[in-house]
Parts: C-alpha cells; structure tokens; sequence
C-alpha cells in the first residue's frame, strides 16, 4: 500500500495501539476489525505522502525489501504501478486480487457498497495489467542473470552487459536528493549500455563491492556496498531471458532499515 518501510511500521503500530485499545471481546471477527483499521491508515497515510512525492528529487522507487525467498506476484514494476491509481483503487485491488478478500469485507474496509468496490478492483485491474508477471521466472536463472549484471558492469565488460539487456530496456535510479543519481529515467539499450560505461570507470577506480544477491521487491538482483560506504540495491526486471528493467535504489534513507 505505501512503498515505503517506515511507514508501514508506523501504521503497524497505530493499527496495534488501536487493538489494545478496543473492546476485543465485543470483536466479532478480530482479522475483518484489523484489516480494515490498517487499510484505513494506509489511506490516510498515502494523503500526506502524496504532499512529499510532489517534491521528491528524481525517480521515486518504494523502499527495498530483500528475501531468501521468492516473492508473491507483487513485483517491483507492480508496486509503480499501483502508485498511479488513487488510493481506493489500490486498496481494493490489494484486498481483493492480491489478498483473497471479498467484495463484501473489501466494501466494509473502504467504507463503499459492493458494486463500487468491485468498480474500484476493475478499473485498477485495467491499469496494471501489464505490470503483473507474465510468466515465474526460474529463481535460479535469476541469480544467474543478477550475478552477470553485476560481473559485466563492475568490471566494464560492455560486450558481455550489452548482451544481457533487452533493446527497450531502461533503468531507474532512486537517489532522494541524497546522493548521486540520474534525475530522470535512462531509456534504450545503447544509452543505458552508455551510462554503464562511464559508472565503470568509477567501479574499476572506487570499488564496488557485492554483499548479498537474492530477490529484491519480487525480481532478482544484488545489495552492494559502494566506494562511499552506503549500501545500494539493484533490482532486475527479466523478460524472456533479457533485462528490460534496472531498478537501483541509492538514497540512505530508503536503506537504513537494511543495516
């Protein structure tokens, strides 16, 4: 719902303090009460984030979550998508498509009658299609691609990077304002390949170390410490065997619950 680790935490723990505050014996269905208290902060979260977002320097990307384990369907590239619907779209496609929930328990939570519940849950259906996963990609190809990336672009190797991308790839960078990053979204294979260039120059001069390669916001990829000492994630989006999307999260503060 917010993309973002700090505020998730916040709503987990107003939604808990609300528990301990409430009757929970008059609580017919304490799982139906939750849901709908943390939906509802998520809402009224997601009104003042909108104000920040307004003024965020750069390409915003949600927070990185690194796991073992392979994901749920909610990639990276879904978690942008999402964050063009309004926010009773997105609560009603996460609560319906994604969580299981009825249009019925989805209308209570929203505080709208079933037929505009699953209105909301269509037309966000509509505008997210594509972002959804078009086929599971093989963990292990995965870490495969991811550690090539890695390989070719720190060692400049462009003949072996440029073979890993797809023509129309392109590449988010997510630097807050906080340190260096591209200002808008590089676009096509020899541009990004371009960029690449020029990064490994600094690689090979600076260092950029691997910490840990795995699955980051759904999609493959790898945490490194680069030469300034920060942390930074790096998430693939693979079709077909090729990258079509480098996601790389670089502000500290979208970070720091990784150290």
């Amino acid at each position: 719902m917010l993309g973002s680790v700090a505020d998730a935490e916040d709503v987990v723990q107003d939604a808990f303090l609300r528990w301990l505050g409430t009757d929970r014996g008059a609580v017919q269905e304490p799982a139906a009460f939750l849901r709908r208290t943390v939906t509802r902060l998520c809402l009224d979260q997601i009104k003042s984030a909108k104000n920040r977002r307004e003024t965020y320097i750069g390409p915003w990307l949600p927070d990185p979550l690194v796991e073992e384990e392979e994901a749920d369907d909610v990639t990276l590239p879904l978690m942008l998508a999402l964050e063009r619907l309004s926010p009773l779209e997105r609560a009603a496609f996460l609560l319906h498509d994604v969580f299981g929930v009825g249009f019925e328990e989805v209308a209570k939570t929203i505080d709208r009658d079933p037929a505009a519940a699953r209105q909301l849950a269509a037309r966000a259906r509509t505008h997210v299609r594509d972002a959804r996963p078009r086929y599971k990609l093989e963990k292990q190809q995965g870490v495969e691609i991811a550690n090539a990336f890695f390989a070719a672009s720190r060692s400049g190797d462009m003949g072996a990077l440029g073979a890993l991308l797809a023509a129309d790839v392109g590449m988010w960078s997510d630097g807050g304002g906080k340190r260096p990053a591209a200002m808008e979204p590089v676009l096509g294979h020899a541009v990004v390949l371009k960029l690449h260039r020029s990064l490994a120059v600094l690689f090979g001069k600076y260092g950029s170390t691997l910490v840990h390669t795995g699955t980051i916001n759904g999609l493959p990829g790898f945490v490194t410490r680069e030469a300034d000492g920060e942390l930074q994630t790096t998430a693939l989006e693979i079709e077909d065997g090729k990258i079509v999307g480098i996601y790389v999260m670089r502000n500290p503060d979208k970070l720091r619950h990784m150290h």
